[in-house]
């Protein structure tokens, strides 16, 4: 494999990750690069921690992209476009493609960009990471977008809130960040994509008083103990939550542009410029 192209890189860790498992994630990344022959040009904190309300006992789940040398996206027989890791009890490392990530997100995956905004980095390539995002911010389609994030938050909302009088608090956030993240773009009509973590969210979108005090007071618990248990559905987020899924089921109902063609041109380019910036070419 030839020399990549070096670049600036950044890394943020929070103060709340235990260095010991943070240095063995670095091994972990630092042995799929050298085992698969590949660079991992952004490796990102994914999961609660990263959307702002792990608890004492929350996982660590890395996510990265990584790009393969020229000749292997020439190979007859390709390679799989995903890396898996075993999982370890603490933490779990898996990766995609440059090549997958960047189809997803044509497709509407937000999973996609909410790698490229996560707030805690392993190590990022800035050039790579800046101009992804600003790829997205063109050719993610908001439509899309939406439909993304209402379908996670109503299968969340069915699944673990169906019965108001008795639901386990642990579970909401998952209905609960979706329901925000379509408040962040139903205020931000020219937009595609938000702010990856829910207090961000919560501080950009103005959600009334009696359900910003619910929400701290519940990152507040989340962060101290290992199980919240089980009470009622709090009346002003349930209401939330039902405004939110009813504004975007109808909002989402606007087809995309059937044209895409410059957003797929774009991308195009945008993965070959990368596969012959890390192949040294």
């Amino acid at each position: 494999m030839r020399e990549r192209a070096q670049g600036e890189t950044s890394r943020h860790i929070g103060a709340d990750m235990e260095a010991g498992i943070v240095a063995r994630i670095d091994d972990r990344l630092a042995r799929v690069a050298r085992e698969h022959g590949v660079t991992i040009p952004l490796a990102i904190e994914s999961g609660s921690r990263a959307w702002g309300f792990p608890s004492p006992d929350s996982d660590y789940d890395c996510r990265f992209i990584y790009v393969r040398p020229l000749d292997h996206y020439l190979a007859l027989h390709p390679h799989r476009d995903v890396i898996e890791t075993p999982l370890d009890a603490v933490f779990d490392v898996n990766g995609w493609d440059l090549a997958k990530a960047l189809r997803l997100m044509l497709r509407g995956n937000a999973v996609v960009v909410e790698w490229l905004t996560s707030p805690l980095v392993y190590g990022a390539d800035t050039a790579f990471r800046t101009e992804f995002l600003d790829l997205a911010g063109r050719a993610a389609e908001r439509s899309l977008a939406m439909r993304h994030y209402l379908h996670l938050g109503e299968r969340n909302r069915r699944t673990y809130l169906a019965d108001p009088a008795d639901v386990p608090l642990k579970k909401l956030f998952y209905a609960l960040r979706p329901a925000v993240m379509l408040r962040w773009l139903r205020l931000n009509p020219t937009r595609a994509h938000g702010p990856m973590d829910l207090p961000t969210l919560v501080a950009e979108t103005d959600v009334p008083a009696n359900v910003g005090a619910e929400i701290v007071e519940l990152l507040a618990r989340k962060a101290e103990t290992r199980e919240l248990g089980r009470a009622a559905l709090p009346d002003a987020i349930a209401r939330l939550l039902d405004s939110e899924f009813d504004w975007a089921r109808e909002a989402s109902r606007v087809a995309p542009p059937a044209a895409r063609e410059a957003a797929r041109r774009e991308a195009d380019a945008f993965f070959r410029a990368t596969v012959r910036r890390f192949d040294g070419t």
